[in-house]
């Protein structure tokens, strides 16, 4: 019966876990209102999508199904170095932060891509649109073919779109959804403007986008820099112990002491020890997220 209870408090760590982290919930009601819940599926769709994943059901379930599969892996692996059911449980629940920290660094170098990546793009929708006399749609496309590879697939959508269906509200809006960045919001609705209503300072207003975000970028390069040796000791808060784990139980009765009541607790207690400080370690290095305002 005590297992069963164990194994339901780990459970129920695991969702909220889950649900805080990716899915931005901030109570636990179990039915938010209706403009929170929108919220927070905005926010899981371009959590998704900045990760290179679909953000439909489809993405999700990948998420899901990895995150299973770490769970079950490091709960099998605990239990063949520890040899009991609880410090399974909990290493357990802390495999099932992997999947979703991986995913978080791949969104935050797809991001660091992106952002490198917008001044070069915006300075040739100048040059396409003011010296070379391309329309918006037109110098749009012929930037977004050589984009980085991470953002083409987007790019290529708006293309399509536009082909099919000349409309250039609908391929901006497109080409938000793929890329769900909030310099791709702004300059999309710069050049809709200037599409729609015309005017002759889209120069001057791409190049102050330019100037924006170039000094945006470099802040967050320098804070980067400045946190890289806390970073490169961080990983050591799960290598230690992993490491003094595998020592111990190689010498003497290391084995059998790990297996006795009192042995289970304090390396549950030792787990979740490491989770917190990894976790904290994270949060206070994390730097402020850029948020989306034109994204419909």
């Amino acid at each position: 019966m005590s297992a069963l209870a164990v194994a339901a408090a780990g459970a129920l760590g695991v969702h909220l876990l889950w649900t805080g982290t990716i899915l931005g919930r901030t109570s636990l009601r179990t039915r938010p209102p209706r403009t929170k819940r929108s919220s927070a599926s905005a926010r899981r769709r371009d959590w998704l999508v900045q990760a290179g994943l679909a953000g439909d059901r489809s993405g999700a379930r990948d998420v899901a199904l990895l995150v299973g599969s770490s769970t079950a892996f490091a709960g099998l692996a605990a239990f063949a170095v520890f040899g009991g059911a609880l410090p399974a449980l909990v290493a357990g629940g802390f495999g099932a932060t992997f999947p979703p920290a991986a995913l978080r660094a791949r969104r935050t170098a797809r991001r660091a891509t992106a952002m490198d990546a917008w001044p070069r793009l915006l300075d040739e929708l100048r040059l396409l649109t003011s010296s070379l006399g391309r329309s918006v749609p037109q110098a749009l496309i012929e930037v977004g073919r050589r984009a980085p590879d991470e953002l083409r697939p987007a790019f290529a959508a708006a293309e399509r779109e536009w082909l099919l269906s000349t409309d250039f509200a609908r391929t901006t809006s497109v080409l938000k959804a793929h890329l769900a960045d909030p310099t791709a919001d702004a300059a999309c609705e710069t050049l809709l403007v200037a599409h729609e209503i015309g005017g002759s300072d889209l120069d001057q207003r791409l190049a102050a986008l330019i100037e924006d975000r170039v000094q945006d970028a470099q802040g967050r390069k320098d804070a980067r820099a400045k946190q890289a040796g806390a970073r490169f000791a961080r990983r050591f808060v799960l290598v230690v112990p992993v490491g003094m784990a595998l020592a111990g139980m190689s010498i003497g009765t290391g084995r059998a002491a790990y297996q006795t009541p009192t042995g289970q607790v304090l390396v549950a207690v030792a787990i979740g020890m490491v989770v917190a400080c990894w976790a904290w370690a994270g949060r206070i290095m994390a730097l402020p997220a850029e948020q989306r305002v034109f994204d419909g």
